[in-house]
Formats: C-alpha cells, sequence, structure tokens
C-alpha cells in the first residue's frame, strides 16, 4: 500500500558525515510527520528527529548540533544529514511517516521503512 524506502547508509570514521534519504511511495494522499528513528543491537528503537509538513522540526538531545532534518512535501522525501558522527552513532536507521492513504481518513497511519545500517568506526 504505502512502502518507506531508505538509501544513504554505510561505513563512516568518526567525525565524517553521511546523508540518509527515504522516499515514500504508493497509495499516498497526504502525509504529516516524517522522521527517522534508530535502533543499537541490544537497544531499542529511539527517535532521532522529525519533521511536519510545515518543518517544524524535533531532535534527540544526543544529535542537537550534529544532525539536520529535512523534507520535499512534493516528492514524499525525507532526509537526515548526520555530520560530527560518532561512534554511539552506530545503529540502524529506519524511516517513518504518518499517511492518509484515502482523503476521508480521520487519522494518519504510521508506516516504516526497512532501515538502513550506520557504522562509526575507525
Amino acid at each position: 500500500q504505502v512502502q518507506l524506502v531508505e538509501s544513504g547508509g554505510g561505513l563512516v570514521q568518526p567525525g565524517g558525515s553521511l546523508r540518509l534519504s527515504c522516499a515514500a511511495s504508493g497509495r499516498i494522499f497526504s502525509i504529516n510527520i516524517m522522521g527517522w528513528y534508530r535502533q543499537a543491537p541490544g537497544k531499542e528503537r529511539e527517535l532521532v528527529a522529525e519533521i511536519t509538513r510545515g518543518d517544524g522540526t524535533n531532535y534527540a538531545s544526543s544529535v542537537k548540533g550534529r544532525f539536520t532534518i529535512s523534507r520535499d512535501n512534493a516528492k514524499n522525501t525525507v532526509n537526515l544529514q548526520m555530520n560530527s558522527l560518532k561512534p554511539e552513532d552506530t545503529a540502524v536507521y529506519f524511516c517513518k511517516a504518518g499517511v492518509k492513504t484515502m482523503a476521508w481518513q480521520v487519522s494518519y497511519s504510521p508506516f516504516w521503512g526497512q532501515g538502513t545500517q550506520v557504522l562509526v568506526s575507525a
């Protein structure tokens, strides 16, 4: 029905940068909040950053000042620019979007991507 596909993960040295991208496709009427979450081995999934349709943003304190989230409403995409990466940023990063598939829907349904691995290591 709705697919979210992430790209841009990989291996980077501490202090380096990566840019993650996520594209939503399928039966989409509208999207409200788009965001990035991450899950490290043995830990729970946590919010990294999220952005509203009007470009309001919210960041985890651990990434504030280093990561920047942005979106293109026309293309249904969301990006995460990650700078000054640290080993503790190592995780699988997931894209999430709140989607209405039909105009008559009252609320937005959450959809998730499959995740992309980010490994920060020397």
